[in-house]
């Protein structure tokens, strides 16, 4: 069992919960992510890490209710336990020489924060870009400012509500065009991620992106998470979840990411008839 320590709500539908996991919090890397199991009866859902802390023995990820589990986590407070947390999983993000892009999209931005700081740490320039529907829906910018000068931030909204209006392939162009900018790092929407990879490649710009599949065990037992990069299949989890975008095959992510939508519906749907009945 893991104690949450702490839950912040962002929005009304966007969470933050720091779990006490010490042995955890001592080996994670940016990039990496950890598989939760909210009760016996749970199904595994994978969420990055979007801080941790060795010395006080925490990590913590951010998510956002789309499902039955992830409802199901939004009711659970401080002092609540989860049944399982397993990681750190996955690569963690390779930072090569030279100056960095990181864009986040949505709650991508909680897996492009650590990605931002941990560059940052290392010596390397960053600008990161920051993109949401709404001024509401944008996350971590206090946390961006800690680390970056609002020379090297950019905010871009789709209704113009905060920052600059449209999406984060217009500021990435100018830092490409400027020649600021040596490698990018994206991570969001699938259609986010592939207009970012097509603006990088026109400039010949190295991009990576963390890729979200659907995962089942985080080890690459099942295969749930294959991804098609450069007419090779590879597993996210293991392989990943860091790939060329430019090599990505989009269509069949975007697909496989789909491909359960009518049977969460379902679940969600019967979860929430129960907790109805349960409150009656």
């Amino acid at each position: 069992m893991y104690k949450i320590l702490e839950k912040t709500q962002f929005s009304e539908k966007v969470f933050k919960f720091r779990i006490e996991a010490p042995e955890m919090a001592r080996h994670a890397h940016a990039g990496q992510f950890l598989m939760v199991r909210a009760n016996e009866t749970g199904e595994r859902v994978p969420f990055t890490f979007a801080d941790w802390n060795p010395e006080e023995g925490w990590v913590e990820f951010i998510f956002m209710v789309i499902g039955k589990t992830t409802e199901m986590l939004s009711t659970y407070e401080a002092g609540d336990a989860i049944q399982d947390v397993t990681g750190p999983l996955g690569q963690p993000t390779e930072m090569g020489e030279g100056r960095w892009a990181v864009i986040g999209g949505g709650v991508g931005l909680a897996i492009a924060f650590p990605v931002a700081r941990q560059l940052k740490a290392t010596g390397h320039e960053v600008h990161a870009i920051m993109g949401a529907r709404t001024k509401d829906l944008l996350l971590l910018e206090e946390q961006f400012r800690s680390v970056l000068d609002d020379e090297h931030l950019h905010i871009t909204t789709d209704d113009g509500s905060y920052g600059e209006k449209g999406v984060v392939t217009a500021p990435l162009e100018r830092l490409l065009q400027e020649k600021k900018v040596d490698h990018v790092f994206c991570v969001g929407p699938v259609p986010m991620m592939k207009f970012s990879a097509l603006t990088a490649e026109k400039y010949n710009t190295p991009i990576i992106a963390s890729l979200n599949p659907i995962m089942v065990d985080g080890t690459g037992m099942c295969g749930c998470c294959r991804v098609e990069v450069g007419g090779e299949t590879k597993f996210a989890c293991v392989d990943g979840p860091d790939f060329d975008a430019t090599k990505v095959d989009w269509n069949d992510l975007r697909a496989r990411q789909a491909a359960y939508l009518t049977e969460e519906g379902q679940s969600l749907k019967a979860y929430e008839e129960t907790r109805c009945a349960c409150h009656r």
